[in-house]
């Protein structure tokens, strides 16, 4: 019987500012696609417009201006085609209550079910178990785990959503869980026979000014058990 594979979905979003229950709403998605562990070419990305100016703040993180962002589809006009990429899957978020606070707000606004919070998976409390004590926001775990972030100058929910999968994988065990590299190792193992080289003898010469330093040093010892006369 063929097994069936695991879609999980890692998401991130920008906003106008930090609160939603302060009218603040997202300005952009940013969605990966991951089948049994694995990034596919498969993604989701929009800017919306939110109708309403953008924090001075939330700018400087995002850098997306109330301008820019006007020219684009409000969030109900682009909520069929999020719920079709995401459907049923896990969602992988860091520090999730914010993005899903945003979610429900705007789904809430416009007359839609919450998203079922059983699917989130949050990989704050895994980074913070993972590294007590330390920081654990998406920049100190991209160093963490030697994953280049040097194209992230400002904040991107389809970047971030793309450093954040990185990360993840890091985060439950690595990226290739009993996959292709260990596939191919298992079969250079078998086809290819493994010979044993001869180790070469180290020799470690003592010199004249090191044997008469030794010889002075059992000459200051009383009946030592290791000379031979």
């Amino acid at each position: 019987m063929k097994e069936l594979a695991m879609r999980e979905i890692v998401l991130d979003t920008e906003t106008t500012g930090l609160d939603p229950k302060l009218g603040h709403r997202i300005v952009e998605i940013g969605a990966v696609e991951l089948v049994n562990h694995i990034p596919t070419d498969n993604i989701y990305h929009c800017y919306i417009n939110p109708e309403r100016d953008v924090d001075q703040g939330a700018f400087e993180v995002h850098g997306l201006s109330t301008q820019f962002l006007s020219q684009f589809e409000t969030f109900g006009n682009v909520v069929d085609e999020f719920n079709a990429f995401i459907k049923g899957d896990p969602l992988i978020i860091h520090n999730a209550p914010f993005d899903i606070g945003f979610l429900h707000s705007a789904l809430s606004a416009i007359g839609r079910d919450a998203i079922d919070e059983n699917r989130i998976i949050d990989t704050l409390p895994m980074a913070r178990q993972k590294f007590p004590g330390a920081q654990v926001n998406l920049n100190a775990l991209c160093r963490k785990y030697n994953i280049d972030n040097s194209h992230r100058d400002l904040h991107g929910a389809l970047v971030d959503a793309d450093l954040l999968a990185s990360v993840y994988l890091e985060l439950i065990g690595g990226k290739q869980p009993g996959l292709g590299l260990a596939n191919e190792r298992k079969k250079q193992s078998i086809t290819e026979p493994i010979v044993q080289k001869e180790r070469v003898k180290r020799v470690f010469a003592v010199n004249e000014t090191e044997l008469e330093a030794h010889s002075r040093l059992l000459d200051s010892l009383a009946n030592p058990i290791w000379r031979i006369d």
